[in-house]
């Protein structure tokens, strides 16, 4: 069978391989890669920026953005051949750490995790794979191709658990507005959950043309290309691209009580000037608060299936702009102009 796969560290380094079928596990779920999508993680780890490959092997199996079909099932399964599924990325460490010991192994203490095209386990880039069941979600049917947005759906629908649930700090937190940076999958999925809590929604991302300005008013959001208002004081910002001039920005542009949630990953070295006591003072006395959030377990992967399902399939349809099968896969990998979703599909346009 044809898996995708890139020998962590070595930029470039990226190739279609042959493998051997999975080898036959009575435990595991079989399952049949429908897509694939694929974000700015694959490209680093591509370019040698980090990753690791699985005990053994000079190679990873790249993917962790999956959509399958289940083949065969262990015996007693809850899941059925045919079901359309997402495995879940990351797994808990083998200690555990008190979180992987409870199931939230997107907040593991030691480190000692291990995710699926990332980090020492390998991906989904492969024609079949096997899922243990406990790390594999199921998909509504009427989703479609659009299940391959679960993943980076996870993420969002922890973000703004996190967020519910700091608000909820004080009894009077009303929330009316909300400011994303960003309109790339991870930000109009977080628009899209906004939207979905009843919130005035606020887009800034710097493209004036292609779908993403359409896509954010299709939600019934306001798209800012240029600057953001200065009278816009939402009340929870949720930074989606990790620029630093733009996280620095949104550290004071909630109301007070607000909240800041960041998503977006930065790329270090980047110093910039910052006036940290003129922060601390308006955190402090505005009652302000700012954390991070990556990753997500099940319970998020499920939130997050409810949330897609509850999308205007359309709308949804939207987020995915380009389909590349298998026979192109370099393909995939391309920043094209345009792109908001990239899925390399191995059965045609997926199910």
């Amino acid at each position: 069978m044809k898996v995708i796969t890139v020998a962590p560290g070595i930029s470039r380094s990226v190739r279609l391989d042959d493998r051997p079928e999975p080898l036959s596990d009575a435990a595991a779920l079989l399952v049949e890669a429908v897509a694939l999508g694929v974000c700015g993680t694959d490209r680093e780890i591509i370019e040698g920026a980090y990753g690791s490959s699985p005990t053994g092997s000079d190679r990873l199996v790249l993917g962790h953005e999956s959509l399958g079909r289940v083949l065969s099932t262990p015996p007693a399964s809850s899941f059925a051949a045919g079901d359309l599924v997402v495995g879940i990325v990351r797994h808990p460490d083998p200690v555990p750490c008190a979180a992987c010991a409870e199931g939230e192994w997107d907040m593991c203490r030691n480190g000692r995790y291990i995710e699926h095209g990332i980090k020492a386990l390998d991906g989904f880039a492969a024609e079949r794979f096997h899922l243990d069941p406990k790390f594999a979600v199921k998909v509504a049917p009427s989703l479609g191709l659009c299940g391959v947005l679960l993943e980076p759906a996870s993420v969002l629908a922890k973000a703004w658990e996190h967020i519910d649930r700091v608000g909820g700090r004080t009894r009077s937190w009303r929330p009316r507005s909300v400011l994303v940076t960003g309109a790339g999958p991870v930000g109009l999925l977080a628009a899209l959950m906004a939207r979905q809590r009843g919130l005035d929604l606020h887009v800034f991302d710097r493209n004036r043309a292609g779908p993403k300005p359409g896509l954010v008013r299709a939600l019934g959001g306001t798209h800012h290309a240029i600057d953001i208002p200065d009278d816009l004081a939402p009340d929870i910002v949720i930074e989606c691209t990790g620029a630093p001039a733009v996280v620095v920005d949104m550290l004071s542009r909630t109301s007070s009580a607000g909240i800041v949630c960041l998503t977006g990953i930065s790329s270090p070295g980047q110093a910039l000037p910052f006036d940290a006591g003129a922060f601390n003072r308006s955190m402090v006395l505005r009652n302000d608060l700012v954390f991070g959030s990556v990753n997500a377990n099940r319970r998020h992967y499920e939130l997050a299936e409810r949330s897609l399902a509850m999308a205007d399939p359309d709308w949804l349809a939207g987020l995915i702009t380009r389909r590349v099968p298998l026979a192109r896969w370099h393909e995939a990998f391309e920043r094209r102009s345009g792109d908001v979703k990239v899925v390399l599909t191995f059965d045609g346009d997926g199910p």
